[in-house]
């Protein structure tokens, strides 16, 4: 019954609101006008306004009004209205542009007639104005305006900032989520700026940004369920992009020595707070250089981008780093045998853990209550089925970082005064669960790659790129037949890709980060779909 009665409210009110678009009609003009180009004063942003009588601003964020009227100036605006309060012969109507706020002090005596126009406006409503500047008593800086008009009509009412909680809904409605939630707005522009400072920082060390396919024939460049598609046209089956790591590569093969993308990307895999099916990465690549040149670029990239983040968005800066549970101070840098060995010790565990935990009789309860008591409660069901699956010692190790030790990065490496949890690179990891990484020369079972964490979260993987064409080959050949046995998560053999390996691909590095994730993490964004402007969403009415 409730949804009934909101229903009707609403349907007043949009009725109520037609009817002054009628109104305005009626009058020759139309409520939803596109002639903003001309008239006697160019547009001005609402911040250019500011900016005018910066001289003027106290402390405390209030004018002097004496000196804000020895100085007025003419200006026209527009924007949408968010507040409007009528007094009989004056009303305040509080403006936002892309620039910020400003409030119109509008006066009968300043109006004359086009006073009355202002029962035609609701909030929400877009409204040009032209007048000189002014202060109120109370120190707040407006516009006088001397002529009022109404740009866009409309037709729906805005939520209030209170209101307009529901986070599905704010998700659908990402539209209005921008309007009623300010903090929204910053979020969405620290993404943008984000990723002007990735493509600043590579560009400067001569990267050259290019596009790739995002469709294809086979599967391929990273581990897991692509989408798939048709082309009608060409009757073929083919593959959403699951990353763009063996065009990239095609390249450095061709002469395109550094080089980059900001890629979309898309995964066939379930929805959580980290992901998303459609999601954005940087990928670069770069000749001469070892996944220890990237380690250290990687620590210079996040240190950058973070710093031209502040210049752009001071304020909301200073709020989020404010919260920050984690510092860019300094780095770890773990093997992953050497993780895991840690945890097992940290946890009070036996070493050979990873070869008892599936032994007939192990005494899991037992080590359930070791590890609980040393503060350390391991998920132990899935930590034994995933052994289970496993096929080789790589694989094994593999599965014993993912649950004995990724779990208390957070917790075990910390800053020197204990207050933040400290990036961790991950190192060498097992070739097994590496396809295209290069071999490590010391020992052939494992790789050089490295996966960044930074407060629990994973938000690179990196590696020195393996350019050997007959051992990517066996191992695209390891990756069928694991497809051939049922797993969803492999590649396909791509033979163009082994073609081009056989051209010769000079000793590179490559790179790839997370670019939503790396967005959560500088904002302090709880989920991903709060950087993403508009996240996948069941249809509504389908629970």
């Amino acid at each position: 019954m409730s949804n009934d009665k909101t229903a009707s409210s609403e349907s007043a009110l949009i009725a109520a609101r037609k009817a002054k678009a009628e109104r305005v009609k009626a009058r020759g003009e139309n409520p939803f006008a596109n002639d903003v180009t001309g008239g006697s004063l160019p547009l001005s942003s609402l911040a250019s306004v500011r900016e005018h009588h910066q001289g003027e601003l106290l402390e405390g964020g209030k004018y002097d009004k004496t000196q804000v009227v020895a100085k007025a100036a003419s200006f026209r605006v527009a924007g949408r209205i968010l507040f409007l309060r009528s007094f009989g012969a004056g009303a305040f109507v509080r403006l936002r542009d892309r620039t910020g706020e400003l409030q119109l002090y509008c006066q009968e005596s300043t109006l004359g007639a086009e006073f009355g126009r202002l029962d035609d406006l609701d909030l929400g409503d877009f409204v040009e104005a032209e007048g000189l500047t002014t202060a109120t008593d109370k120190g707040e800086l407006s516009l006088d305006p001397t002529r009022l008009r109404l740009l866009t009509k409309s037709h729906r009412p805005l939520p209030t900032k209170t209101s307009f909680k529901d986070v599905e809904q704010r998700y659908r409605m990402r539209y209005v989520d921008l309007v009623a939630n300010k903090e929204v707005t910053s979020t969405f522009r620290a993404r943008a700026y984000i990723v002007a400072a990735l493509r600043e920082f590579l560009d400067t060390r001569g990267f050259l940004e290019v596009e790739t396919p995002t469709m294809g024939t086979i599967v391929g460049g990273a581990l897991a369920k692509p989408f798939q598609t048709h082309h009608n046209a060409l009757d073929m089956k083919l593959f959403m992009r699951i990353a763009p790591e063996l065009y990239l590569k095609r390249l450095v093969v061709g002469g395109f020595e550094r080089v980059y993308e900001v890629a979309r990307c898309y995964r066939n895999e379930g929805v959580s707070t980290r992901h998303n099916p459609e999601f954005t990465m940087l990928e670069y690549y770069q000749a001469y250089a070892t996944y220890e040149t990237l380690m250290d670029q990687t620590e210079e990239l996040l240190r950058f981008v973070d710093a031209r983040l502040a210049e752009r968005l001071p304020a909301a800066h200073a709020e989020w780093a404010a919260t920050r549970s984690f510092t860019f101070a300094s780095f770890a840098r773990v093997t992953m045998k050497d993780l895991v060995a840690s945890a097992l010790e940290r946890s009070g565990l036996p070493t050979d853990l990873p070869s008892l935990i599936t032994a007939e009789g192990a005494p899991i309860k037992e080590w359930a209550k070791t590890a609980k008591e040393r503060g350390r409660e391991l998920d132990w069901s899935n930590f034994k089925k995933g052994m289970l699956k496993c096929d080789s010692d790589g694989e094994r190790l593999f599965a014993a970082y993912e649950y004995v030790a990724e779990p208390f990065l957070v917790k075990d490496y910390r800053s020197a005064d204990s207050k933040h949890s400290i990036p961790v690179f991950v190192v060498d990891y097992p070739f097994e669960v590496s396809p295209l990484a290069r071999k490590k020369d010391a020992d052939g079972s494992l790789v050089d790659r490295f996966e960044l964490f930074v407060d629990g979260r994973e938000i690179c993987n990196a590696f020195s790129e393996l350019n050997d064409p007959e051992d990517q080959a066996e191992r695209f050949r390891a990756q069928v037949d694991k497809k051939a046995k049922g797993a969803d998560e492999t590649m396909d053999y791509d033979e163009d890709y082994i073609r081009a390996l056989e051209h010769g691909m000079p000793p590179a590095a490559g790179f790839g980060m997370g670019v939503d994730r790396l967005a959560m993490l500088l904002t302090g964004s709880a989920s991903i779909r709060d950087v993403i402007l508009f996240p996948l969403m069941r249809p509504e009415g389908t629970g």
